[in-house]
């Protein structure tokens, strides 16, 4: 039988584990919903498991982006409610370190998101059958615009999900404000800043690889020229780090890869910079864990 956690509880327990504290960010969403279908009510009652609300290594929101042609900007909003196609995470993926710097576990009912801020709690409600789970999000993705969102093999078997459904995703405001002031609260814990003493942080980086491929690391997609020159010279020590221009963007990519430095230009950007980097292969977006 499911313990049913009443939110005052799950909030004196977070509150009496850690120091918490806040911040606000503005938040706008890319995403198309269906819309007519029966929603689920927004309240909930289901079963908020302690580990969904432990602070994260870090707090990541991450920089605007495009699939193809859709722009996603990620940010926080705290009246998030959104229907759409939701798929499984490979279970391949175990071990592998998510945007905010957790470790994969497709066991934990976790989940990814283009647009939420990592750590959030959302509950998805399948809408083929009614059932719900209450989720962690914790990943970028997924980086196709068919699907709005990507289960762990877990939360998916608890909505009995075999392989794609459409869901309803609603943000849980309460737990997911908690769960960012935990990881803040972590952060500045684990990170003090002395006054007295200014250290600049050099991530060190491998040399830059040679130019034999048709793969494409893109980071990021900005308005401003001049910002994305200046990323791309920050970037120069991943690879071959240019600009393009498509309409009114400014794409910032390492082009020219094979299989193996994009791979590891990748992990690289992800682990030095809580970067969450797309992929191109001979121009055309593909999964950026296909490789």
């Amino acid at each position: 039988m499911k313990k049913i956690v009443s939110l005052t509880v799950l909030t004196a327990l977070v509150a009496g584990c850690m120091d918490l504290n806040s911040s606000n960010e503005p938040a706008t969403y890319g995403q198309e919903g269906f819309g007519e279908e029966q929603l689920a009510p927004a309240a909930n009652n289901l079963t908020t498991d302690a580990y969904l609300m432990a602070a994260a290594p870090k707090y990541y929101i991450g920089s605007p982006y495009k699939i193809e042609d859709v722009q996603y900007i990620p940010g926080e909003d705290l009246t998030y409610n959104q229907t759409g196609i939701a798929g499984i995470v490979p279970v391949e993926l175990n071990g592998s370190k998510t945007s905010d710097g957790e470790i994969f576990n497709s066991n934990q009912l976790v989940a990814t998101s283009k647009t939420l801020p990592l750590p959030s709690i959302v509950k998805v409600t399948n809408l083929e059958n009614g059932n719900s789970v209450v989720v962690r999000v914790n990943n970028r993705g997924p980086f196709v615009n068919t699907r709005i969102m990507d289960l762990s093999a877990a939360a998916a078997q608890q909505i009995g999900m075999n392989g794609t459904a459409k869901v309803q995703i609603q943000i849980m405001a309460d737990e997911s404000a908690a769960v960012k002031k935990a990881t803040l609260g972590e952060v500045e814990k684990a990170e003090p800043v002395k006054e007295e003493v200014v250290v600049e942080k050099v991530a060190v980086v491998e040399p830059a690889p040679v130019a034999t491929g048709d793969y494409s690391v893109q980071v990021a997609a900005v308005y401003s020229e001049d910002n994305a020159n200046a990323l791309a010279k920050e970037l120069a020590p991943y690879g071959n780090a240019t600009v393009v221009r498509e309409g009114d963007m400014y794409k910032v990519r390492i082009i020219d890869l094979d299989a193996a430095n994009a791979r590891r230009v990748i992990d690289s950007l992800r682990s030095d910079k809580g970067m969450a980097p797309g992929l191109l292969k001979a121009g055309k977006w593909v999964n950026a864990d296909s490789i």
